[in-house]
């Protein structure tokens, strides 16, 4: 039995070098402005950042929005994306779903699996001899159609004034200063290479990302994500599948190559007394929803698997890609003798593109607790449940006047 609520949800399909990538999302309310052309520049973005590779040269992602929209606007129906693959002319042959003609075998055939990477395990796990049946949908080239659908959600969330952003912390050994945060977050990271708001370790890491690619080597690193203007109590303490912070954890590390998270301190936070780790509450101050605020933010934004007001700070740990131009050794599959792992072009890190996709995720997990929490068939309906909601916090927290009459619990 289901409730009837709507609930938005995603899935995607095609392979790396395959026709197209399709994705279909459901659960948006109706009436939310939204183009193709939207959609587009997050495509864009995420195609960019110095390190990529040659694949980054053939591709133009561009969408095309089969249904769920029309005149501009979300029916409250399912919405169909298609991202084409320019680069099928040059894979046609060897990607058909056509049978092979008996007795011709498919030419690049992928034998000796990279370490890091899901081509062993894949072959051994659905009983295939060849590891391009399984490199093809593990291609980080699938988060294409993530990033289409969560500039949609990315969309509704502005809807009701939440900005997400991202910027690149640390890339290979190179470790940005902290620095304060710009509005819009995106327009300054966006200005540098590898989307680095420190502009001197943004000049490192472009040298590091030269010393990796002349070693035949790849670099990982981190990137901090931000979402501001988030009302409190999105998510829920009650079940562990309600908890806000594990689904956004579950959400970045099902982006290809990701090994971390860290909500707020983070790690960090177990090496410290708790006197230097929760943040004290106040009257008024940077959070007028309720009237009270933190004086500090270390919980990133979240207590309880809630959203507490505070911006959500999450920061997304990406290890270096498993394709190297110098390969490791592995297993032929055919002989299992040793070998050197195969390569095929690659970046040589994707840690800026990663930001823009880690976005496009909390775009997804926080438009759905939004939904959960307010409801509505129509854009408009959200809206009023959410006012609604505003006033009610407004008015208890309100009554309890003054803030010279209250004492603390």
């Amino acid at each position: 039995m289901t409730t009837g609520r709507a609930v938005i949800r995603f899935t995607t399909a095609g392979e790396s070098h395959g026709k197209a990538l399709v994705a279909i999302l459901e659960g948006l309310p109706a009436g939310l402005p939204i183009t193709a052309e939207e959609i587009d520049r997050d495509l864009k973005r995420r195609m960019g950042g110095y390190g990529r590779g040659a694949r980054m040269k053939i591709e133009a992602d561009q969408v095309e929005i089969l249904s769920g929209v029309r005149a501009g606007e979300t029916l409250g129906s399912p919405i169909a994306l298609l991202v084409r693959n320019r680069d099928w002319d040059n894979w046609a042959d060897i990607m058909a779903p056509e049978p092979d003609a008996p007795g011709v075998e498919r030419r690049r055939q992928f034998q000796r699996p990279r370490p890091g990477h899901a081509d062993l395990v894949g072959t051994l796990k659905y009983d295939r001899s060849d590891a391009r049946d399984i490199l093809e949908r593990a291609s980080a080239r699938e988060t294409a159609a993530r990033v289409a659908c969560g500039a949609v959600c990315r969309k509704l969330l502005l809807e009701l004034g939440v900005e997400i952003g991202s910027h690149v912390v640390e890339l290979g050994p190179i470790r940005a200063a902290p620095v304060s945060l710009p509005t819009p977050l995106n327009e300054a990271a966006d200005q540098s290479p590898v989307r680095c708001l420190d502009s001197e370790a943004s000049e490192r890491m472009v040298a590091a990302i030269d010393a990796a690619k002349a070693a035949g080597d790849t670099l990982g690193g981190i990137v901090e994500v931000v979402a501001r203007g988030l009302v409190v109590g999105l998510g829920s303490h009650v079940s562990w599948d309600r908890q806000l912070a594990g689904r956004l954890a579950q959400a970045m590390l099902s982006i290809p190559a990701v090994k971390g998270v860290e909500i707020g301190a983070g790690f960090d936070a177990a090496r410290r007394p708790g006197s230097e780790v929760h943040d004290e509450i106040v009257r008024g101050g940077r959070t007028a929803t309720a009237g009270f605020a933190r004086s500090t933010n270390r919980a990133g934004g979240l207590e309880g698997g809630m959203t507490t007001g505070e911006p959500l700070l999450l920061r997304v740990a990406m290890k270096p890609i498993s394709t190297l131009m110098r390969p490791l050794g592995t297993v032929d599959l055919r002989t299992g003798g040793t070998a050197k792992a195969q390569s095929e072009r690659s970046d040589v890190t994707a840690v800026p593109a990663m930001g823009v996709i880690a976005e496009a995720m909390t775009a997804i997990v926080l438009s759905r607790a939004l939904v959960e929490k307010f409801g509505g068939d129509s854009v408009a309906e959200l809206r009023a449940n959410y006012d609604g909601y505003i006033v009610r916090l407004n008015a208890r927290w309100n009554a309890l006047g003054p803030e010279s009459g209250n004492q603390p619990v």
